[in-house]
């Protein structure tokens, strides 16, 4: 079984390791690249690609130095838009799809921002890991990027990909035409592994920066939660390792389950994707408040004849209007 070089470091995880390294916890930032890698952004009528490389894998990792795999661009928006969707994708530079499992992430950070998940952190608004998900939000609602946000890009090339030359990484945002009347979604980070940088100190000893480690056998883990903010979810993109079974996200004090999300999966628990019908996107919503207690539920099973460590994650990032949900849907189960 591959293991993730500090998966998703912070994946998932909005942190202003990722600002402009004026941070007080500069030593947990990413390191500056030894070679420069490629960077660009192109725009299309209602679209903007990022694109990363060619770089030629795998990249010379050291153990606890992203060194050459860590990609960074800043860039900002020629006018302010509303961003409705997103899709990665990684290739070789003639054009050959690669593993998606080459990939280690992209994050998508907002350092104008605040996160309503980690105060005093960066936003974190998008992204994906080796799942790849085609993200498309509910009709009519979208994040706002403002022309003067500083808007950076984080890119992960898995340290253990076999020798590939050329590779490409892209990142593509699909933003609402200017004419169209957009509701305004935030974006809030849940999962059982700590979320935010500034609460790394807390981590119990069986999670690091890879996610918690997964014992053989079935195993379940939880974690509690309070929302920051009454909120009504539109869609919600899920993030998970191999051998995850599911994700959940429940309410405790209504004894709801929210949602229950489960992998498409190889015979041996690889991670391949979270099929369409597994993804939440529903115009209607759920709600989540600040009163009731909620709790963040994964279930893996690491085969037993398996030695190799295995680390892994349950996260959403949530997307949601400020407020309460249409009086008729306060109560839907959203699974």
């Amino acid at each position: 079984m591959r293991r993730f070089l500090i998966a998703f470091i912070l994946v998932f995880m909005g942190s202003s390791a990722y600002a402009d390294g004026t941070h007080k916890h500069d030593h947990h930032a990413v390191p500056t690249l030894k070679k420069h890698v490629g960077s660009k952004i192109t725009y299309g009528e209602n679209t903007a690609t990022l694109t990363f490389g060619p770089i030629d894998l795998p990249t010379g990792h050291n153990e606890g130095d992203m060194g050459d795999s860590m990609p960074r661009f800043h860039f900002q928006l020629p006018e302010d838009k509303y961003l409705i969707g997103f899709k990665s994708a990684l290739s070789t530079i003639d054009g050959k799809e690669l593993p998606r499992n080459y990939l280690h992430h992209i994050l998508m950070i907002n350092n104008s921002k605040p996160s309503l998940t980690c105060p005093g952190e960066p936003l974190f608004f998008g992204g994906a890991g080796l799942e790849m998900a085609e993200t498309h939000f509910p009709d009519g609602y979208g994040v706002k990027l403002a022309k003067d946000d500083r808007l950076m890009t984080v890119v992960a090339f898995y340290h253990g990909a076999p020798p590939t030359k050329d590779v490409i990484a892209t990142f593509t945002m699909y933003f609402a035409p200017k004419e169209r009347m957009v509701k305004e979604l935030d974006v809030y980070q849940v999962g059982v592994n700590i979320v935010c940088f500034t609460k790394f100190g807390d981590r119990p000893p069986d999670q690091t920066d890879e996610g918690i480690e997964i014992k053989p056998g079935v195993q379940v883990h939880t974690a509690p939660l309070k929302f920051s903010v009454d909120g009504c979810v539109k869609f919600a993109y899920p993030h998970g390792h191999d051998e995850l079974l599911m994700i959940a996200l429940e309410n405790k004090t209504k004894k709801q389950t929210l949602l229950r999300t489960v992998p498409d999966v190889e015979r041996d628990g690889t991670l391949r994707e979270f099929l369409p019908h597994q993804i939440y996107r529903n115009d209607q919503g759920f709600p989540i408040n600040t009163v009731d207690d909620y709790e963040m539920v994964m279930v893996h099973h690491h085969p037993l004849e398996k030695t190799e460590l295995q680390h892994g994650m349950g996260n959403y990032l949530l997307y949601m209007t400020r407020g309460t949900c249409p009086e008729t849907n306060n109560t839907a189960a959203a699974y």
